[in-house]
């Protein structure tokens, strides 16, 4: 595993972690999930992929940039690394296509067996 690999994955096991301790209610109050986290190889800018499955978008958005500042202090305090990366959220809506992408999958495969039914009934 290449070193950027592994700073990416403590990056995002201890965001996980830190995004428990924010007191910001927009943050505190969601449901966040880190899908990835992209930290660039001179360690100075770190774009955090996150999902959210329970919240507001924008307010979260809001909440995160405010409390970017604690996160990235938090991040310092707890990794030993050279620099500690300046934050980007980035929103993923993974979450949001693999459920579309399961009803649409879903839909298919009922009008499928609806299309058989209706063959044999016709026989």
């Amino acid at each position: 595993m290449r070193r950027i690999d592994r700073i990416n994955e403590e990056v995002s096991k201890e965001l996980t972690m830190i995004f428990r301790t924010v007191k910001d209610p927009r943050v505190s109050g969601a449901f966040i999930s880190i899908s990835s986290v992209d930290v660039s190889g001179d360690l100075a800018f770190a774009k955090v992929y996150y999902s959210l499955l329970v919240g507001d978008s924008a307010e979260v958005k809001k909440g995160l940039i405010s409390a970017s500042g604690y996160i990235r202090s938090e991040l310092a305090r707890r990794l030993n690394l050279r620099n500690t990366p300046k934050l980007t959220f980035i929103e993923d809506n993974v979450t949001e296509r693999a459920i579309k992408i399961s009803q649409i999958l879903k839909d298919i495969e009922e009008k499928r067996e609806a299309d058989n039914k209706t063959e044999i009934e016709t026989e």
